[in-house]
């Protein structure tokens, strides 16, 4: 028997949910650290790590105001043709397991594309010496869809085996990223090893 397609106020939820996180997370990142502060969660294992990017994901970027405007367009666009395409399975009466997925990327590139468009509206400059204010008297430090996102995640957990040429003894995983990225990653992985026949 085959199960009823998830409910439309549930994939709400899920959005809603996931992004309510994503920005109280990062709301309290920018309003209480400065830029570059670090702490330690789990001993060096998993540090608490202030960062801002352009925009990409897991801190890449393009280059200039051009590359930024270009980056939150695509990211704009990207994010309508999601959420179409949530719709579109829902409609194929796609397994639910695969709408979630996809609702976790809708979701992951909503909680970017805010930083972007918002952050820069209603944050000052965040620096090494002092924290962001919200809603500063002089205005933000950035026009619309010019925001930079923030990043708090670090798991500098593994390194090479020191005898590799030239990347010898560096971190296997450097970047710093954010809930957002998370759930990006997550259901992407999720949608590969447990639903690959679909795709198929």
């Amino acid at each position: 028997m085959t199960k009823p397609t998830i409910k439309k106020w549930v994939l709400w939820a899920i959005v809603i949910g996931l992004l309510v996180v994503d920005q109280i997370v990062k709301f309290s990142v920018k309003t209480t650290m400065t830029l570059g502060e670090s702490h330690n969660v789990l001993g060096n294992w998993f540090r608490w790590c202030f960062v801002e990017n352009e925009g990409a994901a897991f801190g890449m970027s393009l280059g200039g105001n051009y590359g930024k405007l270009a980056l939150s367009l695509f990211r704009i666009v990207a994010i309508g043709a999601l959420a179409w395409f949530v719709g579109h399975l829902r409609k194929q009466k796609a397994p639910n397991g695969v709408i979630v997925g996809f609702v976790m990327i809708l979701a992951g590139a909503i909680g970017n594309m805010i930083d972007s468009a918002f952050y820069g509206l209603i944050f000052s400059e965040s620096t090494f010496t002092s924290v962001a204010q919200l809603l500063p008297e002089g205005g933000g430090y950035a026009p619309f869809l010019h925001g930079k996102v923030v990043d708090m995640l670090y798991f500098p957990l593994f390194h090479w085996p020191e005898w590799m040429p030239l990347i010898g003894g560096d971190l296997f995983f450097s970047p710093v990223f954010n809930f957002a990225d998370s759930y990006i990653t997550i259901a992407v992985f999720y949608l590969v090893i447990f639903h690959w026949k679909y795709f198929k």
